[in-house]
């Protein structure tokens, strides 16, 4: 092939070119065509990602005067081998990156669940830990030692109301409106994740089955007053009972009932028979204060008036027995001296007699003069001075001058006693 000499004027001056050995020299200076500098950008762009050359494709001539200049620079051999080396350390960067994905940390009373293609594969303990990057595995942080609650029949207050978790109906056939709360805890944190698609609404279903099943057996009255805390633990155990049977890894630790008390539409009428309950218990326990007063007292009266009964019966008794005694032995006296017994008899029966009645002495011999001296009033006229001085004396002196007439008595009896036999 032969080629035609440039003309003089095409030939590239190197005193007159750019710096860059391109142009037309600085005395010539025109502006970019950007037409044409667009046109290198994409020629650059296809070179880039154009690595073989098709079969097809005719080899270009580089002697062709039509062809363009896409390689101004002679950049075509060292370009392959820059983009292998570009393109290796993009995908080690990225690896490199990929593999620091599967880095976490689990914190202090949680546990992590690792899941290799989304099936369980192990528990993470607490601290760093790496797994196989995504998609091949992934992980899932569970609180395990977390109390968790679960409100039913109200939300955040008991004024906020759920009627259709809060009515629930009694054995007796009434309805009552209950608002309680669940605390529970994880025993098991891949049964929580795995066997439950919506967890918090799982327990909620299963603690308002418990209640309603609790309830459902009780009288109204008992569900409103006194077993509130009989039906929260028999509550709270069938629900354990029902997580265990399912599997979900929910352990219940208390179960609170915020609120019982019958619907809002009947809530006077049952305040009314609440007072008049609490007006007949109060009464009713007035009733047994003044039982309690009394019982005691009328029981006291009624063992010692038994007590009097029974000592006057023994008194009788051995009155009535020391009567017959002394008749005996005065029959048996009288038997042996009659005479001496009926003088001795008489004598004992007057002194008796005058022991307590007023005292005269009476001189009959006389003949008209009535002569009467009242011993008695005498004796307590004489009496009285020296009562009076003798003041303090007094009760030493009856004392002794009873025990002494008391012991005169009985000399005498005994002399009588001796003289009659």
């Amino acid at each position: 092939m032969l080629f035609s000499p440039l003309p003089d004027s095409s030939k590239p001056d190197p005193l007159c070119d750019d710096l860059f050995g391109h142009g037309h020299g600085f005395d010539r200076e025109q502006p970019p065509d950007v037409e044409k500098m667009w046109k290198d950008f994409n020629r650059r762009l296809n070179r880039l990602f154009r690595w073989k050359r098709k079969k097809d494709q005719k080899p270009e001539d580089p002697e062709d005067p039509n062809k363009d200049d896409d390689d101004p620079f002679g950049d075509r051999e060292a370009r392959p081998r820059g983009l292998k080396i570009a393109l290796g350390l993009i995908l080690l960067i990225a690896t490199v990156f990929w593999l620091g994905t599967g880095f976490y940390s689990v914190q202090e009373g949680q546990t992590g669940v690792v899941m290799t293609f989304g099936r369980f594969s192990r528990f993470a303990p607490s601290g760093i830990n790496w797994r196989i990057p995504w998609p091949i595995q992934s992980h899932e942080v569970v609180n395990v030692s977390q109390v968790r609650t679960v409100e039913v029949g109200y939300r955040n207050n008991l004024r906020n109301k759920k009627l259709e978790e809060a009515l629930m109906l009694t054995n007796d056939e009434n309805i009552v409106d209950i608002q309680f709360a669940v605390q529970y805890k994880l025993k098991d944190a891949a049964d929580w994740v795995f066997n439950n698609r919506d967890q918090e609404d799982m327990v909620r279903q299963v603690a308002e089955s418990a209640i309603r099943e609790v309830v459902g057996g009780k009288k109204m009255d008992f569900v409103l007053y006194e077993g509130r805390d009989q039906i929260a633990m028999d509550a709270q155990k069938i629900m354990q009972e029902i997580f265990d049977q399912y599997r979900s890894g929910v352990l219940v630790t208390n179960v609170t009932m915020q609120g019982v008390q019958p619907p809002e539409q009947v809530q006077a009428a049952f305040d009314d028979a609440v007072k008049a309950g609490q007006d007949r218990e109060r009464l009713k326990n007035e009733g047994q204060a003044y039982a309690n007063d009394v019982i005691p007292r009328a029981r006291g009266a009624a063992a010692r008036l038994k007590e009097e009964a029974e000592a006057y019966r023994h008194k009788v008794v051995a009155n009535a027995e020391g009567d017959a005694s002394r008749f005996r032995q005065i029959v048996a006296e009288y038997q042996k001296a009659p005479a001496v017994t009926r003088d001795r008899m008489y004598l004992e029966t007057m002194q008796q007699i005058f022991a307590n009645t007023t005292k005269m002495m009476v001189d009959a011999k006389t003949g008209n003069n009535l002569l009467y001296l009242p011993l008695d009033r005498l004796i307590a006229q004489t009496g009285s001075p020296d009562s009076e001085r003798n003041g303090s004396q007094s009760a030493s002196s009856s004392d002794s001058s009873a025990s002494a007439r008391g012991g005169e008595k009985e000399r005498a009896r005994e002399d009588r006693v001796r003289g009659g036999r």
